[in-house]
């Protein structure tokens, strides 16, 4: 996948996202590596019934570009 990152990312815009940042602001933007970091080390409590084709898009462009292409678990 070569699609293009938004350098910051809101995490409202993703539910399972803004679920994984309860700690902070979710409506305020996070940069892309973090984004990609909060996914990694908390995956065992996103719950993957819910992800969206935009979320599920958005997973796969963070392992991309951040992963090298691999994510702890495929979506």
């Amino acid at each position: 996948m070569n699609a293009d990152i938004a350098p910051m990312i809101v995490p409202a815009e993703f539910p399972e996202l803004g679920a994984l940042a309860w700690n902070r602001d979710p409506v305020r933007s996070i940069p892309a590596g973090e984004a990609f970091a909060l996914f990694e080390r908390n995956w065992r409590f996103v719950d993957q019934k819910r992800l969206s084709t935009r979320e599920k898009l958005l997973i796969q462009t963070l392992a991309d570009k951040f992963g090298h292409g691999i994510l702890l678990t495929t979506v």
